[in-house]
């Protein structure tokens, strides 16, 4: 069985525990006149050391070049991604969000906000609250106390839907719930706003886009506005919303959680990205993987484009934040279209400048400092998105989609996929002459001082625990060394070999559907050493942000 969501402490224990700096009790008064006392919640022992972990930045962007209508339409798109942020607390916690934030005390209060509940999500979903135990690994998507012989007993046709809960019925029995039911009144608000945007629209494939997500939200079908995102080239405006990445549910891995971006196109980036796409047939057919682990073919008109970010909601708002989306995740729409890679320059340029930058000055050798560039940081991002593009979707032996056959395992798995894959496209770009900035040194230098970055997010986030596994590779093969200063330097030779290892490694994973292989990877090599620790623990110890926080909203854009 599946561990309760949460214990609570007796009351009178709790009034015992509280400390100045881990309680606090407030008196209000009833309806009859009498006192009654409200304790707050309390914090875990060192709890407090975690709050600054996150560094704030605001989320702007020049707006001036903008309609009048177009500024009306980014103010409804933050609305209703406003409600994405509601849905997802649900999703992700099974008490009432106020309540819980009322309870917690003045010292948390942001950092509860940041993780959508009492976990810390870039350590390894750890309770920072006494009274809640461990997270449940399927969150608040199925039954705390559903065990996994219970639902694979369970006979039902949309059990494995990407948008239905699991809940017992009034006989305890379990039944699915379908999103748009579970979530009504919510959804029809939002289909609503998108609504009233679409007629704002100036590019008619976008509000075309926009009406079919609203329709989305109340049937569950989500394919056909899937097909409409992929068809838009002129929109200046885009948003990326309802329910779309399955990191959330950590039990299966089937059910998707609601988010929201509201993005603004940067045209003079777009631009210089437009040509990589092109590229992606020959770029699979060279795969250092055998033929049949790359028969299928992505599609090459595939959009690249760079956006500044102004509103994050839910799922990609919750802990570490997102720097790139390479969406749809419909295995269909991919193999029929391809997908759409988006690069949040802005908020990428963040963590650059206030992370990755300080963390190379104080892991990487000074000799090899200068190749930290924010070109190659770019590059390693926008090419990890399109590399999702490569590989394969369907495993070879009837095991269905790889997502279904590796379950759990398979965003974690997919991330590491596209790591290692998008080094390996900038290095076949950059000796054909397709990338002429800076040097092939400056993209695998960068790539290790990125893994530090990534690492630090934990083994609760898919990201973190691929770049765990990619380390621990890396290391095996003499990638790199460490000084006796605790600096490392890169072996050009052997982290290339590495590269394409690692690489035919986990396509030749996925396509045979093996679970068992992934697990046995994950256990084995997505793990930190206590050296790798030490190291990471200097990085907290200088005052390095794990991550930033976003302060953001329509008074931030100047928005009514």
């Amino acid at each position: 069985m599946l561990k309760q969501i949460f214990t609570l402490t007796p009351l009178f224990l709790a009034l015992v525990a509280c400390s100045d700096q881990e309680a606090a009790t407030t008196v209000a008064s009833n309806d009859a006149g009498n006192a009654q006392q409200t304790v707050t919640y309390q914090l875990t022992p060192n709890a407090e050391q975690r709050f600054d972990i996150y560094t704030d930045y605001e989320l702007t962007t020049d707006l001036s070049h903008l309609s009048a209508d177009q500024k009306q339409m980014l103010s409804l798109l933050i609305d209703a991604a406003k409600i994405m942020d509601e849905l997802f607390w649900r999703q992700a916690f099974p008490r009432d969000k106020n309540e819980f934030l009322a309870a917690l005390p003045e010292s948390a209060k942001a950092f509860g906000q940041i993780n959508y509940g009492p976990w810390d999500r870039l350590n390894g979903n750890e309770p920072f609250v006494r009274e809640f135990s461990d997270k449940p690994a399927g969150a608040n998507f199925y039954p705390a106390d559903m065990s996994k012989q219970e639902f694979e007993a369970f006979d039902s046709e949309s059990k494995r839907s990407l948008y239905t809960l699991i809940r017992r019925d009034d006989n305890g029995q379990l039944t699915t719930v379908p999103y748009s039911s579970a979530y009504q009144q919510q959804l029809t608000k939002a289909s609503e706003l998108l609504r009233q945007a679409a007629d704002l629209a100036e590019s008619q494939a976008f509000a075309n886009y926009l009406r079919l997500r609203a329709n989305a939200f109340l049937n569950d079908d989500y394919q056909p506005s899937d097909l409409a995102w992929m068809d838009m080239t002129d929109n200046d405006i885009d948003v990326v919303i309802g329910p779309i990445e399955n990191y959330e549910d950590q039990l299966y891995g089937y059910k998707t959680a609601f988010e929201a971006y509201v993005l603004v196109k940067d045209k003079a980036w777009s631009e210089r990205l437009a040509k990589y796409a092109q590229f992606l047939p020959v770029l699979q057919q060279g795969l250092p993987v055998a033929e049949k682990y790359k028969a299928e073919m992505p599609g090459a008109n595939a959009q690249l484009n760079a956006y500044d970010a102004i509103y994050y909601a839910g799922h990609s708002n919750a802990g570490s934040k997102t720097i790139a989306i390479n969406l749809p995740n419909d295995e269909t729409v991919q193999l029929e279209k391809g997908t759409r890679r988006l690069q949040l320059k802005n908020a990428m340029q963040a963590k650059f400048d206030k992370i990755l930058v300080p963390i190379a000055e104080e892991l990487i050798v000074p000799e090899q400092r200068d190749n930290i560039t924010f070109d190659a940081f770019f590059a390693n991002t926008m090419f990890h998105e399109v590399a999702h593009g490569l590989g394969i979707k369907n495993t070879i032996n009837g095991k269905g989609t790889v997502r279904a056959a590796l379950k759990e395992h398979a965003s974690a798995l997919e991330e590491g996929k596209a790591d290692i894959l998008g080094l390996y496209m900038i290095t076949q770009l950059f000796e054909r002459g397709e990338i002429e900035t800076g040097t092939l040194e400056d993209y695998y230098t960068t790539f290790m001082a990125s893994i530090f970055r990534s690492v630090r997010f934990g083994a609760s986030s898919a990201h973190g625990k691929a770049n765990m596994i990619r380390f621990n590779y890396f290391a095996n093969q003499g990638a790199f060394t460490r000084n006796a200063e605790g600096q490392y330097a890169i072996n050009m030779g052997k982290m290339r070999q590495a590269m394409n290892d690692l690489s035919e490694k986990i396509l030749t994973l996925q396509g045979d559907g093996d679970y068992e292989g992934v697990t046995t990877l994950v256990d084995s090599l997505g793990v930190i050493n206590n050296q790798l620790q030490n190291d990471l623990d200097r990085l907290s110890d200088k005052g390095i942000p794990v991550d930033i926080n976003f302060i953001q909203g329509k008074q931030v854009l100047g928005l009514q």
